[in-house]
């Protein structure tokens, strides 16, 4: 197809296009109604399963207590009736495995009844329990070709939901992956063993502020998910944006995101119409989408559920990502998740919003508006910037990919460095901490400032500008984690981030229960702490701009690594430290580390020599033969020409 033809087939299918009618709409259905339809959730459970079952379960839901398994055959049965008073046909294991995507095998809830009929069947076991082929998966080694047998395992935490297709009902079961001998295949397994750790950490140090909850300390996640929408004419056109998800030959446009006008402008109605359309699919999946609107780059937008249990959240972003590739198609468009699919303009990121906590507590990352919830914030916000400091090189090998690595840098997405943007403010009053100069720990405010007590002056929500260029920012309650990209899952920043902070929480609880052994008073263990990380780790705080030069020198000076691709990053998952700390917290062992590390410099290799191959083909098949082409015409024309000067003179002379 020639560049001209698709740009007048994309012209043509913008000029006539009209959508397609939805399933219904809001003025006829509340969303009340709509929202979470499609979900086995709280409200389903309680209304259908036995009271002591519903209890039961709830348990391990809400208090993570281990799951009983003589209630598993009645909770299949309960969720059996109600998939297929929806249609559903058939129900399958979701799971990550370790090549970044969703994977699933479908099953039928029907059998023979060996009477001409069928009977509908869906055990306990078949719901705890599945089987895939743990040797066609990327293992790094774990799993040998011959030994194939691999389990999925349910998460009891992640609801159960229905996929809907035009031609049928499919239960969804969100599951771990894991090889015949227990060894961890997928992303999930170590996000939950890592969630556990963060609980077991996070209330130690809050038995010591004598703060008890029956519920877990769990992550929040909010992930911000950015993409393309490209016309198909102009997707079919171009090999490389089909088999690569980005342009590896082209011209800059006469006009990009040079004058600023595209974000938050008004969304094209083709646009709109596929987001609405996209928002009510997901709407069924009860994944609060908040927020819709143009990005900065030239057909490049954003949605944003509202922040949830990361291990929720993550299952949400892949259907998210599902949910925007599929419908797109039903406009005459392509969703493009690539990280940089166009050179000169700005790539696709998906930004972590990131905090701990529980329903009971709220945030721990909220600086609150009382000096003991103050002082309670700087202990969990010192321990995630010794964290950062501690274990920057593994966060930064969580978001490495081929195609990440031409986004970091740039264009608002940060650096490879990883540092912590803090803010001013926040930053003042942990200097103060170091310097022992608390007169000046409220920019200045004439204030004597004890950390256990009363004259801690209230930290505002927001105590100063974002900053843009920064990979971790802290802003309000939270910490932004910017370096994810586009296509990536947020289960392996989550994973290091949750070890991270069980690590350094872990660090804090053993540092002032050793104070408070020794004599000194609660208050005085605090200050203790703050002041000592503050000593040892400010070197990963920085509030300036991260793209200039000067801070990848200063970031040099200061030890912080500059790990500015994917093969120098990738060996920090196999340093002793990184292996020692998800061994000591239960999360992954050393085999399981290598192999990820194996595996990810492997999918890095085959992408660049795709792309390779890609360019030579292109070049040969269609860049080299339009070029002989437009040699030929060229020739010819100054034939022409010549010709027809020579036949002027001619008839000039006679």
């Amino acid at each position: 197809m020639s560049s001209n033809s698709a740009r007048l087939d994309a012209i043509r299918a913008i000029t006539t296009y009209k959508p397609e009618p939805a399933d219904f709409n809001f003025h006829e259905t509340s969303p009340m109604d709509v929202y979470s339809c499609n979900v086995f959730n709280d409200r389903v459970m309680r209304e259908r399963l036995p009271r002591d079952v519903y209890k039961a379960l709830q348990k391990t839901i809400r208090y993570g207590e281990t799951l009983d398994p003589g209630i598993a055959d009645t909770v299949a049965a309960v969720m059996k009736d109600w998939a297929i008073e929806h249609g559903a046909t058939h129900y399958t294991h979701i799971f990550y495995p370790l090549n970044g995507q969703t994977a699933e095998k479908h099953d039928s809830l029907f059998t023979p009844d060996g009477m001409g009929g069928v009977i509908a069947e869906f055990s306990g076991s078949m719901l705890i329990r599945g089987e895939a082929d743990g040797s066609s998966f990327p293992s790094g080694g774990l799993r040998s070709t011959f030994e194939a047998r691999g389990y999925t395992a349910w998460d009891v935490t992640s609801p159960a939901y229905l996929q809907e297709n035009p031609n049928g009902i499919i239960l969804c079961i969100p599951t771990m992956f894991l090889s015949w001998k227990g060894v961890s295949l997928d992303k999930k397994t170590p996000m939950i063993r890592a969630g556990q750790a963060l609980n077991r950490e996070a209330k130690r140090v809050l038995g010591l502020f004598g703060v008890h909850t029956d519920l877990p300390i769990v992550a929040y996640a909010g992930l911000e998910q950015e993409y393309f929408l490209i016309d198909n004419n102009y997707t079919f056109a171009r090999p490389d944006l089909l088999a690569a998800g980005r342009t590896l030959f082209g011209a800059r446009p006469p006009k990009g995101q040079e004058f600023s006008d595209q974000y938050f402008g008004v969304i094209p109605q083709r646009v709109l119409s596929f987001m609405m359309e996209a928002e009510r699919k997901l709407y069924k999946l009860g994944v609060p989408v908040q927020t819709r609107h143009n990005e900065v780059a030239p057909s490049q937008y954003e949605i944003a559920p509202l922040f949830e249990p990361a291990n929720v959240a993550v299952d949400h972003n892949h259907q998210i990502m599902a949910v925007l590739r599929n419908t797109a198609k039903h406009y005459g468009l392509k969703c493009l998740l690539h990280e940089k699919p166009f050179n000169f303009i700005n790539g696709s990121g998906k930004h972590l919003n990131y905090s701990i906590g529980n329903a009971d507590l709220g945030t721990l990352f909220n600086p609150g508006d009382t000096p003991q919830s103050n002082a309670k914030f700087l202990i969990f916000c010192a321990a995630f910037i010794r964290a950062v400091h501690k274990y920057g090189g593994l966060l930064r090998a969580t978001v490495a990919s081929a195609s990440n690595d031409h986004r970091l840098g740039a264009n608002e997405a940060p650096p490879a460095i990883m540092s912590i943007f803090l803010g001013d403010q926040l930053t003042n009053v942990f200097e103060a901490f170091r310097s022992g100069h608390f007169e000046h720990a409220d920019g200045g405010a004439k204030k004597s400032m004890n950390i256990g007590v009363d004259t801690l002056p209230p930290l505002p929500r927001d105590p100063g500008d974002r900053n843009r260029t920064s990979p971790v920012a802290f802003v309000g309650n939270r910490f932004e984690f910017r370096a994810l990209g586009s296509s990536q899952s947020a289960a392996d920043s989550i994973t290091a981030l949750n070890a991270m902070m069980a690590d350094s929480l872990g660090f804090a609880a053993d540092w002032l229960e050793s104070m408070l052994k020794k004599g000194h008073s609660f208050n005085e263990a605090l200050q203790s702490f703050v002041s000592h990380v503050i000593e040892e780790h400010s070197a990963v705080i920085f509030n300036g701009d991260g793209y200039s030069e000067a801070w990848h020198k200063e970031a040099v000076r200061r030890g912080l690594p500059d790990l500015r691709n994917t093969p120098e990053a990738m060996p920090e998952l196999v340093k002793p430290e990184v292996i020692d700390l998800f061994e000591r917290m239960h999360i992954m062992n050393r085999d399981e580390l290598r192999a990820r590390e194996e595996i990810y410099l492997g999918q890095y290799s085959k992408t660049i020599h795709t792309e390779a191959v890609l360019c030579v083909r292109m070049a040969r098949t269609d860049i080299y033969p339009s070029g002989l082409r437009y040699q030929k015409e060229l020739a010819d024309t100054c034939v022409s020409l010549k010709n027809l000067n020579k036949d002027y003179r001619t008839d000039t002379l006679d």
